[in-house]
């Protein structure tokens, strides 16, 4: 069944053409033309605005950008960290050893514990009224 099928499909004298993935200039001068005028019509719209009536809504775009681009960079560093397998490793035990260290200073007596809480109630009345 499978012999007949594939002599169906073979025309005889007929040769597929190589394929050539490269792109032709043709191809990439008329990409190049048409992002040239993309940015043409993006720089004459961004030209018509009158930047000074931005703003509170400038200065939220811009807060809102860097915050996008700080988040971006910190996972390039965490993920950077994490791709040595020793080093996550020692940052759990350094925070385990921060986190010992911090309880025995301020919660070891019920004094050090009444002060931290006095704190934790005097940031939260602060902030939240």
């Amino acid at each position: 069944m499978s012999d007949s099928n594939s002599e169906e499909n073979q025309t005889p004298g007929f040769e597929t053409p190589p394929v050539d993935n490269a792109v032709s200039k043709d191809q990439e001068s008329s990409v190049s033309e048409r992002f040239s005028e993309v940015m043409g019509t993006i720089n004459q719209t961004l030209g018509k605005i009158d930047w000074s009536q931005m703003g509170k809504y400038g200065k939220a775009v811009g807060i809102i950008a860097v915050v996008i681009v700080a988040q971006v960079i910190i996972k390039v560093v965490i993920d950077t960290i994490n791709f040595f397998p020793v080093v996550p490793g020692l940052l759990e035990l350094l925070g385990v050893v921060v986190l010992g260290q911090w309880s025995w200073q301020n919660l070891s007596t019920s004094d050090k514990r009444n002060a931290v809480f006095e704190r934790v109630q005097n940031l939260r009345k602060e902030y939240l009224g």
